[in-house]
């Protein structure tokens, strides 16, 4: 009986092993279908939004990067925004966002990662960083460094404050950021070593002290997806103004009162 139950503990124990190695294994290799959910779009697509915009189609080595540009109705533009969108789908998702932006002077520029919309290429995270500098490098020849807002929404955060802490820029505004890749992949995946198995990062808690400029948090205290501690935990590392949407969740705080008169205030500036 001894013998049995020492071969029965061996055959569980061996079985929890091979389980933890599996499902490690699985989420290295299904990370990017984690993260990231894009919708390709053709070349030849054509985008059908209420607001005007222009479209660029930049070719960066073998591959495109498609850029949509907002436009302001305002008489005068006071400035871009430099929009980098979440994990999902393309621009069209993020779309009526712009106007948040535009009745307020600004030009919104939102650009598809690669593998989104009519972005082509390999994704990684210095290919993003690549992407985001090359925008910047677009806006700075039309406008003051103090004329250009970066702003980042879920995934995007990450790009945006790297982007903020490498280049001058008027202000930062994060909505529903996490503190780093590693950090979202704790709070789902306690039992593994993350840091290990991630082939992204966003440091968003290494960024923010580099930023220079005015930095904004939005986010809700009911976001599904990614924690609001994450949102409080970044700004303890940095002097940054935390906007709490009381009951907000991932996808739904730009229909908050609290949210647009925020947005409102900030393009004051």
């Amino acid at each position: 009986m001894q013998g049995k139950a020492k071969r029965r503990i061996k055959r569980t124990l061996i079985g929890l092993v091979t389980f933890y190695i599996t499902s490690g294994a699985v989420l290295y290799l299904v990370q990017d279908l984690l993260f990231f959910h894009p919708k390709k779009l053709p070349a030849t697509h054509r985008f059908q939004f209420e607001q005007p915009f222009t479209e660029l189609n930049i070719p960066v080595d073998d591959r495109n990067l498609n850029v949509v540009q907002f436009k302001t109705l305002s008489p005068s533009r006071k400035g871009i925004v430099l929009y980098f969108h979440g994990n999902m789908r393309n621009i069209e998702r993020y779309a009526n966002q712009a106007p948040f932006f535009t009745k307020n002077g600004y030009e919104v520029w939102m650009v598809d990662y690669p593998g989104f919309g009519k972005s082509t290429g390999k994704r990684s995270e210095v290919v993003m960083y690549s992407d985001a500098q090359l925008l910047y490098s677009l806006a700075i020849k039309e406008v003051a460094a103090d004329s250009i807002v970066v702003y980042g929404r879920s995934i995007g955060t990450g790009v945006a404050s790297y982007l903020a802490a490498h280049q001058p820029c008027q202000q930062l505004i994060l909505e529903t950021p996490y503190y780093s890749i590693e950090a979202i992949a704790k709070h789902y995946a306690p039992i593994f070593p993350v840091r290990s198995l991630m082939n992204y990062r966003f440091p968003i808690y290494e960024y923010l002290p580099r930023v220079q400029a005015p930095v904004t948090i939005l986010h809700g205290t009911r976001d599904e997806i990614i924690p609001y501690r994450q949102a409080k935990q970044l700004a303890t590392i940095k002097d940054v103004q935390l906007i709490t949407i009381p009951k907000g969740r991932h996808n739904n705080l730009s229909t908050y009162t609290l949210f647009q008169h925020t947005l409102t205030d900030l393009l004051k500036r």
